[in-house]
């Protein structure tokens, strides 16, 4: 008899065959590993996108420059509910930083978790032996600490409204990787609103708050005692003077935005003088002395707010286009671009914000029972500016591209108030601004993401079927169709 047909090589062949189906399992295995791995699609299904960044945050680890290293010091064995649950968020978030920072080529983005009392040696050499439950981040030697309480929305000093994790990361990653901070120069002088006021109406506490969570160094400076601006000033904001600059203090303003290409936000409120209208005319914004008013229902709160939601396409105001979101404001004056001014002037002026068509600036201030007067009051085809913006994009008649000052001018500072800067999208466009003025155009904010509570109220007979089920129906119906199976297969 032939090898080829003998029950030998019967054999050797079914032996190969499992071999090769072997190989070929193995082989489909690593190669479903590789494309999961390196080509991943992700998709979150919860509603409150509990599995996903921010385009905020995942702008900023687009351009991280600089290794961050994050320890965590939380564990999730433990003996505290509130500690364990807040294991799992922040565990659950930071695995997201680590997946999209993978995509980074210039830095590393390093998760870390070390339990401070079982791993005593790696916890001194990383500097956190003596603190459990916080998250540490470093960079070239800049370091930041995050608490339990910076990373939750507590109501009332009990109970967890939200998860605000991600903002504290991503201000924290920004902080320790930058070399320095841009500064944020509020002035202060004429009675303008002050980011260390609480007040509610006037005061810019939480705005301040904002800031400085996203890496601005913030200072107040009165112009008329120090006569001069900060060479490391990023941005000056002037929100509702109540009094008027004084010609020197203009100037100052003029030669920051002019020889040192600064970059100004300019807020002021209706009935107020302030004094800066030849600086707004050099940069090609005029602003009215008046009130918007508008009896559509559709642009107009119950309480007499405008409501917002005529936007010009650009990155300050994109965020809100693509969100639907409607900045609410109170009352509000007209600023627009000059169209008069000459066209070589090296400036772009754009309107980004305005009311609606059905508006109009009453410049008499009649609140009650106004009427468009024509003639005497101010009405545009396609609404009132609201938001001006104005950059100087190179020298005045030279053939150059260089990049110069940026001008916002808001015709209310109303928007970043403490009682208004939480609605819908005052913030976000607030931010935006600062952002464009700075050349940070990130354009998103990070929001809290809300905590979900569940809760399983079951009576004892309810208790007692759902026992019968699990313990018994189920289990036993898998009992009988195994029988059946088996019956079946022996017949």
């Amino acid at each position: 008899m032939h090898f080829s047909d003998s029950f030998r090589a019967a054999r050797w062949i079914r032996l190969i065959n499992l071999l090769l189906q072997a190989v070929l399992f193995l082989a489909l295995f690593a190669g479903l590993n590789y494309i999961a791995l390196n080509h991943a699609w992700r998709f979150d299904a919860t509603a409150s996108r509990r599995h996903s960044l921010s385009p905020e945050t995942k702008s900023y680890l687009e351009r991280l420059e600089r290794d961050v290293t994050i320890t965590v010091t939380f564990t999730e064995g433990n003996d505290s509910e509130e500690l364990t649950q807040a294991y799992r968020d922040i565990s659950t978030l930071l695995r997201e930083y680590s997946y999209f920072a993978r995509g980074n080529n210039k830095a590393r983005l390093t998760v870390r978790y070390v339990d401070v009392y079982q791993s005593r040696r790696e916890a001194e050499a990383l500097g956190v032996a003596d603190q459990p439950n916080i998250i540490m981040l470093a960079s070239d030697g800049h370091t930041r600490a995050l608490r339990l309480d910076e990373l939750y929305v507590i109501k009332k000093k009990v109970s967890r409204e939200a998860f605000r994790g991600e903002a504290a990361i991503t201000a924290a990653i920004l902080d320790v990787s930058s070399t320095e901070k841009k500064k944020i120069v509020f002035l202060a002088g004429h009675g303008e609103m002050s980011p260390d006021s609480i007040d509610g109406s006037r005061g810019l506490s939480q705005l301040r708050d904002q800031l400085r969570q996203r890496n601005y160094d913030l200072e107040v400076i009165n112009l008329s005692l120090t006569r001069k601006i900060d060479d490391k000033t990023a941005l000056i904001i002037i929100a509702s003077p109540l009094s008027r600059f004084q010609p020197v203090e203009e100037e100052l303003l003029r030669n920051y935005l002019t020889t040192r290409a600064g970059r100004v936000i300019l807020m002021v409120d209706p009935a107020r003088q302030f004094g800066l209208e030849n600086l707004l005319f050099d940069w090609g914004v005029l602003v009215y002395d008046n009130i918007i008013l508008d009896t559509d229902p559709k642009y107009m709160s119950e309480n007499g707010e405008l409501i917002l939601s005529h936007f010009l396409p650009h990155p300050i105001t994109q965020l809100i286009i693509d969100n639907a979101l409607f900045p609410l404001v109170g009352p509000t004056r007209v600023v627009s671009e000059d169209i008069g001014r000459s066209p070589d002037d090296g400036l772009s002026v754009k309107t980004l914000v305005a009311s609606s068509p059905n508006s109009w600036g009453e410049s008499g201030y009649r609140l009650r029972n106004a009427e468009y007067t024509p003639g005497q009051d101010l009405r545009k085809r396609n609404g009132l500016g609201i938001l001006v913006i104005s950059e100087r994009l190179k020298p005045a008649n030279l053939p150059l591209s260089v990049p110069g000052g940026r001008l916002a001018a808001f015709g209310t500072a109303d928007l970043v108030t403490n009682n208004r800067i939480i609605s819908g999208g005052n913030f976000p466009l607030f931010l935006n601004t600062v952002n464009w003025a700075v050349d940070r155009d990130t354009q998103l904010n990070v929001p809290a993401r809300p905590i979900e509570r569940f809760q399983l109220s079951l009576s004892q007979e309810e208790l007692s079927r759902l026992r019968l089920g699990l313990f018994l129906i189920v289990p036993g119906l898998v009992a009988l169709l195994g029988l059946i199976v088996y019956w079946t297969r022996r017949s």
